[in-house]
C-alpha cells in the first residue's frame, strides 16, 4: 500500500496541512519543520501524485511548443532538435513537460496551438520563430496566456517578450570575415524573407557589403530549402554565371553541407575555388569535409532562456516583459581562405 499525507503527518507528528504545504514549499512553515518532514517523507518511501499536486494547483505544469514547420521538416533543420534540447534542460528543472505541435501545414499549426490554449492543456507557449502575417502571435496576444518568442517579434507591439541574436550584426560579421580573405563576390543564399531571422541577416549582409562599397547582384541572393535536389539547382545557378561567386554565406549547417556536395560533384574545391561559411556550429559543421566555419549562435542556450523567462512569465503574468540578446561567435575551420588572385 503506498504511504500518503496523512501517513507522514502521523510520523512527524505534524497536521496533514502541514505536509501540503510543505511539498508546495510555502514560506508559512519553518525551515526546520520542512526538514523534518522531507526527512520522513524519504524515509518512509512517499512519492508525490503529481497529477493530484497539479489539479490543485489548477495548472498542468506542461509548455507548449510552436514549431516553425511540420514536426517532420523541422527535425531535420539542426537548429530544431537543439533548440529543443535546451527548454527540456530548463523545463525538467521546474518538473514542467513539453508538448509540440504536430500539423503538417501552417494552417494544421495554428490549429495545434488553439487546441493547446483552449483546452489548457498547457501554461504557456514559446514560439520557435517569428514570421510576417503569421496567426499564432496575435491569437496568443488575444488570449492571454503566457507566450515567448525566439526571434524579434515583427507585431508593432513592445510587450512580447522574446529571446534572439542580433542577426544582422551576426550576418555583417560573417560577410567582413569573407571580406577580410578578399573576396568580393559573394552570394548569400538562404533568403526567406518572410521569416524575421531571413531577412535580419540578409539585411546585414547588404549592410556589410555597402559599406565597402560593393553592389550585390540580385543573382547572389539566393532562397533554398532543406532538399539536396533544391540546394544542387542553386548552387549550379551560381556557378553558371558569367561571374560566379568566389565565396558563399549559407543559413545553417545542413545546407552548407548540400552545397558541398554539389561543388564536389561539378569538381569545384572548397576553400581553394570557393569559400563556405555557415551558421549554427552544430556537429556537421565540424564533421563534414572540409569542416565549415560556422557562426555559433548558442541554439541550447536560445532555448534554454526562452524556457527560463516563460516560466518566470508564468509565475509572474504582470512582470516586466524583457528581450534577450543570445552572443554569436564564429568558430573557424578550414571551408575558408585568402582569395587567389
Amino acid at each position: 500500500m503506498s504511504v500518503t499525507i496523512k501517513d507522514v503527518a502521523k510520523r512527524a507528528n505534524v497536521a496533514p496541512s502541514t505536509v501540503s504545504r510543505v511539498i508546495s514549499d510555502s514560506p508559512l512553515i519553518s525551515e526546520k519543520t520542512k526538514r523534518k518532514v522531507h526527512k520522513i517523507m524519504d524515509e518512509m518511501g512517499y512519492q508525490l501524485n503529481y497529477n493530484a499536486r497539479i489539479l490543485a494547483q489548477k495548472s498542468t505544469k506542461t509548455i507548449g511548443i510552436v514549431m516553425k514547420n511540420s514536426t517532420k521538416e523541422s527535425m531535420h533543420n539542426t537548429f530544431f532538435p537543439e533548440v529543443i534540447r535546451g527548454i527540456s534542460a530548463l523545463c525538467s528543472k521546474y518538473d514542467f513537460s513539453i508538448s509540440l505541435t504536430t500539423g503538417e501545414s501552417e494552417e494544421e499549426i495554428f490549429n495545434d496551438t488553439v487546441k493547446m490554449v483552449g483546452g489548457k492543456r498547457v501554461d504557456g507557449i514559446i514560439v520557435l520563430y517569428s514570421k510576417k502575417d503569421d496567426k499564432v502571435v496575435p491569437y496568443l496576444i488575444e488570449s492571454g496566456i503566457p507566450f515567448v518568442v525566439i526571434g524579434k517579434p515583427l507585431i508593432e507591439s513592445g510587450n512580447i517578450m522574446f529571446v534572439d541574436n542580433d542577426n544582422v550584426q551576426a550576418a555583417k560579421e560573417a560577410t567582413n570575415y569573407l571580406l577580410n580573405f578578399g573576396h568580393e563576390k559573394i552570394a548569400f543564399i538562404g533568403a526567406d524573407t518572410e521569416f524575421e531571422v531571413g531577412e535580419a541577416r540578409l539585411n546585414g549582409f547588404l549592410q556589410a557589403m555597402h559599406s565597402k562599397g560593393l553592389d550585390v547582384s540580385d543573382a547572389y541572393i539566393k532562397d533554398t530549402q532543406l532538399d539536396p535536389g533544391h540546394g544542387k539547382q542553386v548552387v549550379a545557378e551560381l556557378m553558371d554565371l558569367p561571374e560566379p561567386p568566389t565565396a558563399l554565406i549559407i543559413p545553417n549547417d545542413l545546407n552548407a553541407l548540400i552545397a558541398l556536395t554539389a561543388l564536389g560533384e561539378r569538381y569545384i574545391k572548397v576553400p581553394e575555388d570557393v569559400s563556405i561559411i555557415s551558421f549554427n556550429n552544430s556537429m556537421i559543421s565540424e564533421v563534414s569535409n572540409p569542416p565549415l566555419t560556422s557562426v555559433d549562435i548558442q541554439i541550447f542556450q536560445l532555448g534554454y532562456e526562452a524556457g527560463n523567462c516563460l516560466i518566470e512569465l508564468i509565475n509572474d503574468p504582470d512582470m516586466f516583459k524583457k528581450s534577450v540578446i543570445i552572443p554569436t561567435v564564429i568558430h573557424e575551420r578550414s571551408s575558408c581562405t585568402t582569395l587567389k588572385v
